[in-house]
C-alpha cells in the first residue's frame, strides 16, 4: 500500500518558527505512538531564521530500526531534488518489500509447533542455552531501581589508541575470530568481577538483513540475541575467546526467533522493572552513516542533546579505520540509566574496561583472575 500524502501526514507536515528549536523536536521525539490509529512516522520542520530551518524525523521501531536511516536518507534527498525541479519523485523499484520479507520468513522458519520447523529447533536450543538464567545478577547500583523506568540515560565513554585497536584486531585474527568476540570476552571479565557471577549474560543486537535485496528497505529487521559464557578466574584470555566464540556462533545460526519469544519460552514469569535475562547489552556501531547532500544546501547534522537507556547498561563500540583500512581510534561510548547510576560510577567501568582491553592487548594469555581492573588509587582505599 502507498499512502497518500494526506494519509501518510494527516495533520500535513507541522511547522514551527522558533528560537527555541529544541523544545518542539524533543516533544516530537518524546510524543509516543498509537501505531493501532496513526501511520508510525511523524515530521516537523523549524524555523529559525529566513536561511535556516531544522527538519526532524520520527519513526516508531515497528517501522524502522537504525539501519533504515540511510536508504530513508537517501530517499529524501531523491524527493527533494525531483520537488525542487518540478517533478513528482521516481524512486528506484525495490527487489522486494517488507511485506515479501515477513512472507519468506513465516516459510522458511516455520511455526515453533512443527517439530521439524527451524522455529522448533532454534527454540530448542535457547532453552537448553539460556535454561535456569534469572538475569538477576547485576551491576551495583547507585540508587534502587523504581517501579517504572523512565528510559532517562547519558553517555559517557573512552576511545582506545590505535596501536591498542591494531592489537586487538590480530588477536581477534589469530583466533579465528571477531573483534566483536574479543570485546564479548573482555566484557564478560569486568561483568563477572563487579557482579561476583561467574554466569555471564550480555545481550547483543543484530541487523536481521542477511540478503542483500533487503539493504535498501527501510523496516524492522533487528533481534536482540542473549550471549550466554561462564568465566572462571583460572582460564586464560585466550581460552575465553574462544569460548566466546565458540556463543556467538552458536547464537547466530540461531537468531531468526524473536526476542520476546524467546523471553516467553525460558522466563516466563519475569519482572517488569528492567529486561529479562540480561541487563547489559553489547553492542558494534556500523550502520552507513545517512548522508544528505543537496544543492544550494549546508547540512549538517543536530545533537538533540536526548539520550534514551532502554537498557541498564549498553556498551556501543565504534571501529574507526584510516582510508588504507588500517585501524585507527576505537571509541567506545556507555549509554546508562540515569535511574539507577551516577556519571561517575559509568566512569570508573569505563576505565576497568578500558585496562582490561590494554592488558589483554599485549597479554592475551594472562590467567583472567590475574588481570587487574583495579586502578593504584582504588587498590589503595
Amino acid at each position: 500500500q502507498i499512502l497518500t500524502v494526506d494519509q501518510a501526514l494527516p495533520t500535513g507536515l507541522e511547522l514551527v518558527t522558533t528560537d527555541d528549536p529544541l523544545t518542539p523536536i524533543t516533544e516530537l521525539m518524546l510524543t509516543g505512538f498509537d501505531v493501532t490509529e496513526q501511520v508510525p512516522v511523524r515530521a516537523l520542520l523549524a524555523e529559525t531564521s529566513p536561511d535556516e530551518h531544522l527538519l526532524a524525523m520520527v519513526a516508531h521501531h515497528i517501522a524502522a530500526d537504525g539501519a533504515s536511516m540511510a536508504p530513508l536518507a537517501r530517499d529524501l534527498v531523491t524527493a527533494y531534488l525531483a520537488r525542487i525541479g518540478g517533478n513528482s519523485p521516481r524512486w528506484a523499484p525495490l527487489e522486494v518489500q517488507y511485506a515479501d520479507y515477513a512472507i519468506w520468513q513465516r516459510h522458511v522458519i516455520g511455526t515453533d509447533d512443527d517439530p521439524t520447523s527451524v522455529a522448533a529447533r532454534q527454540l530448542a536450543y535457547w532453552r537448553t542455552q539460556l535454561h535456569g538464567l534469572t538475569g538477576e545478577a547485576e551491576l551495583p547500583l547507585d540508587r534502587p531501581r523504581p517501579p517504572i523506568p523512565s528510559m532517562r540515560g547519558a553517555n559517557t565513554g573512552f576511545g582506545l589508541p590505535p596501536e591498542v585497536h591494531h592489537a586487538l584486531t590480530e588477536l581477534a585474527r589469530d583466533h579465528n575470530c571477531t573483534l566483536f568476540m574479543v570485546i564479548h570476552a573482555a566484557l564478560a571479565v569486568l561483568l563477572a568481577r563487579l557482579t561476583g557471577d561467574a554466569d555471564v549474560a550480555i545481550g547483543t543486537p543484530i541487523a536481521g538483513r542477511g540478503e542483500r535485496a533487503l539493504d535498501d528497505l527501510v523496516g524492522m529487521f533487528v533481534n536482540t540475541l542473549t550471549l550466554r559464557t561462564r568465566v572462571e578466574a583460572a582460564m586464560s584470555f585466550t581460552e575465553l575467546i574462544d569460548r566466546a566464540r565458540e556463543t556467538d556462533l552458536a547464537a547466530f545460526a540461531n537468531a531468526d526467533i524473536p526476542f520476546e519469544r524467546v523471553v516467553e519460552i525460558v522466563a516466563p514469569a519475569r519482572a517488569t522493572t528492567h529486561t529479562p535475562l540480561f541487563g547489559v547489552v553489547l553492542s558494534f556501531q556500523n550502520n552507513e552513516q545517512p548522508t544528505l547532500r543537496l544543492p544550494g544546501l549546508t547540512i549538517t547534522a543536530l545533537d538533540t542533546g536526548t539520550v534514551a537507556a532502554k537498557f541498564d547498561l549498553q556498551v556501543n563500540i565504534h571501529p574507526h579505520h584510516h582510508h588504507d583500512g588500517t585501524p585507527a581510534e576505537l571509541d567506545t561510548i556507555f549509554t546508562y540509566a540515569t535511574d539507577l547510576f551516577d556519571e561517575t560510577t559509568i566512569q570508573t567501568l569505563g576505565h576497568r574496561l578500558h585496562r582490561i582491553l590494554t592488558t589483554i592487548a599485549t597479554n592475551p594469555h594472562t590467567p583472567i583472575g590475574d588481570i587487574d581492573i583495579l586502578d593504584p588509587t582504588e587498590r589503595e582505599r
